[in-house]
């Protein structure tokens, strides 16, 4: 029976985005796999790591491609992008947490790509007076992936039903970046 690489990395997701020093034969155990299957897929513990923060950046990708996030209203595009990303928030918060990503140059190239696209569409945002202008672009991208990082922890830990995600995600953040009229 072959094993399934994917369920094997969505299993790593929710156990290292909760246990960052968890072993390996941790996440073999909750993936339902030996030991020794789960090193045949990976070498070792960094090659897990490593290619859950590559699948996690893939997947954060297809989501934005999927929002379409250079059409049509600046809001209407950041209400898209939250449907998109709440199925990855658990990929979120693994991204946030990981410090042992943040050595790996490709890994970051790949986070900047994402999250420099999400910084456009909040400038574009600010140019078309939807969002504030005070708060730069980078910063709304940067709380905006945090927001996400907490509804995956949040959801995890049974804090936040998944139904509820996407409402909580959207108007959390809309409420605080939305453009106020001054009077």
């Amino acid at each position: 029976m072959a094993t399934d690489r994917d369920a094997v990395l969505h299993t790593a997701v929710g156990v290292l985005s909760r246990q960052p020093t968890a072993a390996m034969d941790e996440i073999a155990r909750a993936a339902g796999i030996s030991r020794a299957t789960l090193h045949r897929m990976f070498p070792g513990r960094d090659a897990l790591v490593r290619e859950v923060g590559a699948h996690a950046l893939r997947r954060m990708a297809a989501a934005l491609d999927a929002a379409d996030l250079d059409r049509g209203d600046p809001v209407d595009a950041v209400r898209r992008l939250a449907e998109a990303v709440i199925p990855e928030a658990s990929l979120a918060a693994f991204l946030t947490g990981e410090s042992r990503l943040f050595d790996d140059d490709s890994i970051n190239a790949e986070w900047d790509a994402v999250d420099a696209r999400v910084a456009a569409l909040f400038l574009r945002g600010q140019k078309s007076g939807a969002f504030r202008i005070e708060l730069p672009a980078a910063w709304l991208s940067e709380a905006f992936f945090d927001l996400l990082a907490g509804v995956g922890w949040a959801v995890q830990d049974g804090r936040l039903a998944p139904r509820d995600s996407n409402h909580a995600l959207t108007e959390l953040f809309l409420g605080g970046a939305l453009r106020r009229d001054p009077r």
